[in-house]
């Protein structure tokens, strides 16, 4: 079968969503999978295995269908079983270790404790001193997480989307108390203190607000931004950039590998690239984004080590496969990832065809940004609708104005905070030059969130009109490839007097014919 990968993801990510979904019985995957090896020796004895190959076809998609909905029930068994829940509503003591780096915000921190038999979402005072891998002592009252409605009418399934993340109870407003330190992992450990290191560094050499968004940048530290950046962020559709898309994990992994190609072999690249990307993933943050685009990055670095030929579908199929058959409750109940899969989908199959029809309508000098802008907006609209309810109207032209900088802003506040941790004095000029990137993309961020048509709210979306707005695209595809194949957009030989491919992009074209831009 030409597409068995492909079917086989489909399938399960399928399984997946049904289990997450409805309670469906373990009868039910028993018969599956017994009807699935039914399928598989009928279609072994029969001579005609070309003409039964929907049969075989079948048999692998009932299979994969049960492993989905299987690896989904083991996933509801860690909940439900907590000795915490005779505590919930009183106020309890708990003893654990921070296995995550404290999030500071506005006016709290929030921390995952590691207990003997859970994991618990915290709540404290903001001026609380805290770090990974304290082991600390809480008091505080317990409480189950509920489902909330947001400023923009949109229900958030708050407590699904902790339990995706294996938190099942929460303390909010907690007494906290450091009894020791050093509890974690000694390499995360080490991995944060330089983070912090350089995020101080970068400190005292760029003033605010640029110093928050420099961070965010690089970092993903978003807490220092404000919610008025934040806001004109969402606004004008570049909120990604501080939340750590895959376009900034690439542009990291890329710098990298720049690095080591003065000093590495191939095959030595290969292993150092990929402990440069494990490392900055682990020092930002396993978000579903970094995971999705980390993952992704390796496969890239595998191909040309290895001399293999990287199909970017496949290597994001891989990726997404790999996430949730390891937690599936990222697929229905977690946000960032769905953006950030729809987004990298989108880019990868539509690009080809608005790079084809800019091209034959003459217009050659196109931005790359204004095509990657274009097919991520589209492919996370209906999310967008879906999940928040506001989008925004003037998302393509920011993203066209900012990510062209977004990249040397990054580079200035990293050579800023590396040479600031050898000198100040010598950090200053750089420094400067970062400042002067930072403060235009908040500048245009801020101009144009200021316009009365910025973004708008959309009343609530019905949860079914999601997919029927994916099969619509789907259908709108199937009908350009038709017209490519028969009318086509561009005869062959004005192609050729123009100086254009004779044939469109293909969308699996290998990794050194696609932009890093991955969301």
């Amino acid at each position: 079968m030409r597409y068995l990968f492909e079917v086989i993801a489909i399938s399960f990510t399928g399984g997946i969503a049904a289990r997450t979904i409805f309670n469906i019985s373990s009868e039910y995957v028993v018969w599956l999978m017994v009807l699935s090896l039914a399928l598989a020796l009928w279609w072994r004895k029969r001579s005609c295995q070309t003409l039964c190959q929907p049969v075989l076809g079948l048999s692998v998609i009932m299979l994969a269908l049960a492993l989905g909905i299987f690896r989904t029930e083991l996933a509801t068994w860690q909940f439900g079983k907590s000795n915490l829940e005779e505590s919930v509503g009183s106020s309890i003591e708990l003893i654990g270790v921070i296995d995550e780096e404290p999030d500071y915000r506005a006016n709290q921190v929030q921390f995952y404790v590691t207990t003997s038999d859970d994991r618990v979402l915290v709540s404290a005072d903001r001026l609380t001193d805290l770090s990974y891998g304290d082991r600390v002592q809480i008091t505080g009252r317990l409480d189950k997480p509920t489902s909330f409605t947001t400023d923009l009418g949109r229900t958030f399934d708050y407590e699904n989307y902790l339990k995706a993340r294996g938190v099942e109870y929460r303390l909010s407003f907690a007494e906290v108390s450091v009894l020791d330190s050093g509890g974690g992992n000694w390499f995360v450990g080490m991995l944060l203190a330089a983070k912090h290191a350089f995020i101080n560094s970068v400190k005292q050499t760029i003033p605010e607000p640029e110093v928050a968004l420099g961070n965010g940048l690089l970092l993903g530290v978003q807490s220092s931004l404000g919610d008025d950046i934040e806001e004109d962020f969402r606004k004008t559709g570049i909120i990604h950039i501080v939340v750590l898309s895959g376009y900034n994990v690439m542009l990291v992994v890329a710098f990298i590998l720049f690095i080591f190609s003065f000093f590495l072999p191939l095959r030595w690249r290969f292993v150092a690239g990929l402990v440069a990307i494990v490392s900055f993933a682990l020092i930002v943050g396993l978000s579903a984004t970094v995971v999705r685009a980390s993952i992704m990055a390796s496969l890239v670095l595998f191909a040309q080590s290895f001399g293999r030929e990287y199909n970017v579908m496949r290597a994001l199929i891989f990726a997404g496969l790999v996430m949730i058959a390891i937690n599936p409750y990222l697929l229905l109940y977690d946000i960032g990832f769905q953006l950030s899969f729809m987004a990298t989908l989108g880019l990868i199959i539509l690009s080809p065809y608005f790079e084809t029809a800019l091209l034959s309508a003459k217009k050659i000098k196109i931005s790359e940004f204004l095509v990657a802008t274009l097919t991520t907006q589209i492919a996370v609209l209906p999310l967008l609708l879906y999940h928040i309810g506001e989008v925004s109207l003037v998302a393509i032209v920011v993203n066209v104005l900012v990510l062209p900088v977004v990249p040397v802003a990054m580079l200035l506040t990293f050579l800023t905070g590396v040479v600031g941790l050898i000198s100040i004095t010598l950090a200053q000029p750089i420094a400067y030059l970062a400042d002067l990137s930072l403060n235009y993309i908040l500048v245009v961020a801020e101009r144009f969130a200021s316009l009365p048509f910025a973004a708008v709210s959309v009343p609530s979306f019905p949860a079914y009109l999601v997919p029927f707005m994916y099969l619509l695209m789907v259908m709108l595809i199937a009908y350009a490839n038709y017209r490519k194949n028969g009318n086509g957009w561009v005869v062959e030989e004005e192609k050729e007097m123009a100086g254009l491919p004779k044939a469109p992009v293909a969308p699996d074209k290998p990794a050194d014919d696609i932009p890093i831009f991955f969301r």
